[in-house]
């Protein structure tokens, strides 16, 4: 939540006083910037030191940053003094990220993974529906980013207390002599483990070439005809139906076919976003539109729980945090491809034909790595039997 509230309030403060797009593009990059500089450093971090302490203190830099941020909403502050604070949340991050996705392993047992991972996904697409919708309110009510802000700041100090009431332990390792080898230990790692090296490529390169959201304004006003309010719907459909997906997914049994599942939700969301860049119906828009967010969620609680099964425990922030930066590159990437390819050939075909691309690398990952869809359920991985041939 207190992410969602930076990230609504900082565009409506910097637009407010630049009225200049570009001061909006920059924002992604200066996050992203630590992360590429940070990420693999912070997954280090938290393979030495107990990851709940570093959680802690990644969540106690960001609620700095949005503190800062409160006395950037002075319009006489500098802009430069905006962007040192949102380069303070790409730290923040950088080392948030892999220190709890490696810590959540400490605290459920494998069996219980991929439905707390469910939970975890569901969590956030409530912040991701509620979070904008709080921060317009806020900024509405003050005519001003700063009470935005301050919510964050305060969501940090709920979240680091909440941090408190949990065990921290050193890693298993973390007492071992430092080398050289340890920075690139978890992306040796993912060379050599087929079935996550596979799992994570199939991510990625669906995510780049299928993105749909970065061109949503095009059809909100161009094809649909629905104006903002439409594009706000068409932002949340995805959201909604992620979030749909993640309870439906906490209360399944555990998939006897993991691998095979992920091909087919890859399929699914190629298929949901070729259906969104063909429609030219509101209505049946926002459908394509949420299947394309259940599709995704399957695959992101599949990746994770994989991750977590198969990953030691001594690597798994290293192995968290080149993960992390994948597929946020991807992210960033996807929105440059999507804006490309609707230049050179439409929004219509650059959408459609992302989606046909996602199928396509289906097969591809498919012939490459058949291993992946042989796994059995998540629940009887390990590092030691990564493969998971014993539970078929």
């Amino acid at each position: 939540m207190g992410w969602q509230l930076v990230s609504v309030a900082v565009g409506w403060q910097l637009y407010e006083r630049t009225h200049d797009p570009w001061s909006l593009g920059l924002v992604g990059l200066i996050e992203l910037i630590p992360v590429i500089f940070l990420i693999i450093p912070a997954g280090i971090v938290a393979d030495r030191f107990p990851r709940r302490n570093v959680a802690m203190i990644g969540a106690a830099v960001f609620g700095l940053a949005a503190l800062g941020l409160v006395a950037a909403s002075d319009p006489t502050t500098p802009l430069a003094f905006t962007y040192g604070c949102l380069l303070l949340v790409g730290v923040s991050r950088s080392f948030l990220q892999p220190s709890l996705s490696s810590y959540l392993p400490e605290l459920a047992p494998p069996a219980a993974l991929a439905k707390v991972n469910a939970w975890i996904a569901a969590s956030y697409e409530i912040a991701s529906i509620g979070g904008p919708a709080l921060a317009g309110v806020l900024i509405a009510a003050t005519k001003s980013a700063a009470l935005a802000f301050w919510m964050a700041a305060f969501f940090q100090l709920v979240f680091i207390g909440i941090l408190l009431t949990l065990p921290a332990r050193r890693p298993l390792g973390s007492s071992t002599p430092h080398s050289a080898k340890e920075i690139f230990a978890g992306l040796h790692f993912i060379r050599r483990t087929p079935i996550f090296l596979a799992a994570i490529t199939l991510d990625l390169l669906a995510v780049l070439v299928g993105g749909a959201v970065a061109l949503l304004p095009v059809y909100a006003k161009d094809i649909l005809h629905v104006g903002p309010t439409g594009l706000g719907m068409l932002r949340t459909a995805p959201a909604i139906g992620s979030l749909l997906m993640s309870i439906v997914v906490s209360f399944m049994k555990p998939w006897q076919r993991p691998g095979r599942l992920l091909l087919m939700v890859v399929v699914g969301f190629g298929l949901a976003t070729i259906g969104f860049g063909l429609s030219k119906n509101f209505g049946l828009s926002l459908f394509f539109l949420s299947l394309v967010g259940a599709t995704d969620t399957v695959s992101v609680i599949i990746r994770m729980t994989l991750e977590q099964t198969i990953t030691p425990d001594a690597l798994r922030g290293r192995v968290s945090s080149i993960n992390f930066l994948f597929i946020g590159f991807s992210n960033e990437l996807g929105s440059f491809e999507s804006g490309a390819a609707a230049a050179l050939l439409g929004p219509v075909w650059a959408v459609a034909g992302g989606g046909i691309a996602s199928i396509l690398i289906v097969g591809i990952v498919a012939v490459a790595w058949p291993q992946l869809a042989r796994i059995g359920p998540l629940h009887t991985l390990s590092p030691e039997r990564p493969s998971g041939e014993t539970a078929i």
